[in-house]
């Protein structure tokens, strides 16, 4: 009723802290870029060594070295991308989204929300843990790639905090007149 066989339990209790340590092991030689905040790819790797080490540990048809295989061609591939992502503009726009502005200069940008699937609440939910109370106090608010949505205080006059954050054409500098 409580477990199968004895030696099931024995077999978790032996596999899983082999399979776990390989795990730890790899994700170390791997280094601190797996395990970044979340992107979706990121978050796909992760789901997937999650699922891995959990078969390793309960699947009885699944050898530990096999499992092991399996972990690593996963982070192998995660490296690969990632380096491959940090060299070439291609492979980076496969992989990454790009940050999408939310609110500029105590504007809400409404299509990019309803694109992104925000609300005004969240946005001001954002603001309010920044210590701001009104949305013409924030120069910028920002939905970075991992989820997480950036609240920028300031801006200085070349907007470099917008880097990599496509304007709308409304709040696009405007050409100086000589």
């Amino acid at each position: 009723m409580f477990f199968d066989s004895w030696s099931g339990l024995l077999r978790v209790v032996v596999v899983g802290p082999l399979a776990y340590v390989a795990l730890i092991l790899f994700l170390r030689v791997s280094g601190k870029r797996t395990l970044t905040k979340l992107n979706a790819f990121d978050l796909v790797v992760t789901v997937a060594l999650g699922s891995t080490l959990s078969s390793i540990v309960l699947t009885k048809s699944v050898a530990l070295l096999e499992g092991v295989l399996a972990l690593a061609t996963l982070i192998g591939l995660q490296y690969l991308i990632t380096w491959s992502s940090v060299r070439s503009a291609r492979v980076r726009s496969l992989v990454k989204a790009e940050p999408t502005l939310l609110a500029h200069q105590g504007q809400l940008v409404e299509g990019a929300m309803r694109r992104q699937r925000m609300t005004q609440d969240d946005v001001l939910s954002a603001l309010r843990s920044e210590g701001l109370d009104d949305l013409s106090q924030a120069a910028s608010v920002v939905l970075e790639t991992d989820g997480s949505i950036s609240v920028l205080k300031t801006l200085s006059d070349r907007v470099d905090g917008l880097t990599g954050v496509s304007l709308p054409e409304e709040f696009q500098p405007a050409e100086r007149l000589s």
